[in-house]
């Protein structure tokens, strides 16, 4: 196996991405039917890789797919394959850790398929931090698309699920109209729901506010955001937050397992804050720097200059 090549866990062994072919009769290609989380590093090191792993056996649970996995073996293989991979990193690089497991395979039973149980992908991806690096000096444009956010009556946004055509249509929705803007979506009250793997914080008057859990995926770099503005005595509130919120805050950010804390520029065409980032904003990125121990800011910056 080539030492410059990716390697990913794929049912029981270890071999080079590019060769893991998943069935095409799998039911997450036919249906969506199955479920992933994403872990990334920091110079290297996952940063709170249980508890993405956890969520991710919460959603097994909710979409009632056996892995076949006990939890401390995939924390093992997770953590054997960031090690595989983990010399292909450069100083500014870092990686998504990702689990990816499907429901399995929808056999008639004349294909002679010699795996017929769920899928189990555990895979090193790198960060797009490059792509992504004007954010952190320009700052995120967020439009809100026609298309809502998938009524929680229907099917939990609590769940981490490959069915996400939901929020690919929304952003298609936004791109139309801006192609460098993030698509936030509203849930079936009109409330601020949720973006593509990210969650949005408002800023008013002093206070952090959030939506509630209720009606989106809660983030674990939410709940970073949310633990590291307690420690710091910022107050708090995940409730209810309507356009009228969004149009009245002081400032604005999402979070993400990739971008952590990154500012909001803009909200629907109009301009957020006063200052890129906003005082409290700058104030909940240095402490998450401290705590994570990498400066994903300047990380991100580095490759403008």
């Amino acid at each position: 196996m080539a030492a410059t090549q990716r390697v990913a866990y794929f049912n029981g062994r270890f071999m080079p991405e590019r060769e893991v072919c998943v069935p095409f009769r799998d039911l997450s290609s036919l249906r969506g039917y199955g479920a992933f989380d994403l872990t990334r590093t920091f110079h290297g090191r996952p940063f709170r890789l249980k508890e993405h792993v956890q969520r991710l056996y919460r959603s097994l649970r909710y979409l009632d797919i056996d892995c076949g996995l006990e939890f401390d073996r995939m924390m093992a293989l997770s953590e054997e394959t960031l090690d595989r991979n983990r010399h292909l990193l450069t100083e500014r690089e870092d990686y998504w850790i990702g689990q990816r497991i499907s429901a399995g395979v929808q056999a008639i039973g004349d294909e002679g398929w010699e795996h017929t149980g769920p899928n189990v992908i555990i895979e090193c991806c790198p960060l797009p931090i490059a792509k992504r690096a004007k954010l952190y000096r320009d700052g995120i444009k967020v439009v809100t698309p026609a298309t809502p956010r998938t009524s929680a009556k229907a099917l939990s946004p609590r769940a981490k699920m490959n069915q996400y055509l939901n929020i690919i249509l929304a952003g298609n929705d936004v791109k139309r109209v801006d192609p460098q803007a993030w698509a936030l979506l509203l849930d079936e009250n009109g409330n601020l729901a949720e973006g593509e793997g990210n969650n949005i914080f408002l800023v008013c008057d002093g206070v952090l506010m959030t939506p509630r859990a209720q009606n989106i995926l809660p983030g674990i770099s939410r709940a970073t955001v949310i633990e590291i503005a307690q420690n710091l005595g910022i107050e708090v509130r995940e409730t209810d937050l309507d356009l009228y919120d969004a149009a009245i805050a002081d400032e604005m950010f999402i979070a993400s397992t990739s971008l952590c804390i990154c500012p909001v520029t803009s909200f629907n065409g109009r301009k957020v804050g006063t200052s890129l980032p906003g005082l409290v904003t700058a104030r909940l990125t240095a402490a998450y720097v401290d705590m994570v121990g990498c400066d994903f800011v300047h990380q991100h910056l580095s490759w403008l200059e």
